[in-house]
């Protein structure tokens, strides 16, 4: 069995509660929760969740750092995934309560999506279209 490479590019979101948000994340969009690190009164610091080949990173808000001092108040942040079936993804999804913005739709360039909010905010899209990656020389990846 082979590796899955590392993914290059990590989208990192900062919630007031990570927790409820890892929660959320893999109950309602089917993540997998990787590493988790808590500092000694159980702040999320840093967790990562997978889906696929990507990896999203989060933390908790206002505790300092520069990171966080920079995202400030930022927010929301809208990111996309890619699956392979977009219908039973939003039936998870909305049967764990996520809150549904767009319900699956065939969109003009071909995809299917749908988007969805989660409690701080943030807004996630799912659907089939997938991006393809282009190398330094401008090949695909």
């Amino acid at each position: 069995m082979s590796a899955t490479p590392s993914p290059s590019i990590c989208p990192t979101l900062l919630y007031r509660d990570p927790k409820a948000a890892i929660e959320l994340l893999t109950a309602a969009f089917g993540f997998t929760r990787g590493a988790l690190y808590e500092d000694e009164s159980g702040t999320v610091l840093h967790a990562e969740l997978s889906y696929g080949n990507g990896t999203v990173m989060l933390g908790a808000k206002g505790r300092g750092g520069v990171f966080a001092e920079a995202m400030g108040d930022a927010g929301p942040t809208g990111v996309y995934v890619a699956v392979p079936d977009v219908d039973a993804h939003h039936a998870q999804a909305a049967a764990a309560g996520a809150e549904i913005l767009l319900p699956p739709t065939d969109q003009d360039y071909g995809s299917r999506d749908y988007m969805a909010r989660d409690k701080e905010g943030n807004i996630w899209s799912f659907g089939t279209y997938a991006p393809t990656t282009t190398d330094a020389d401008g090949a695909d990846a």
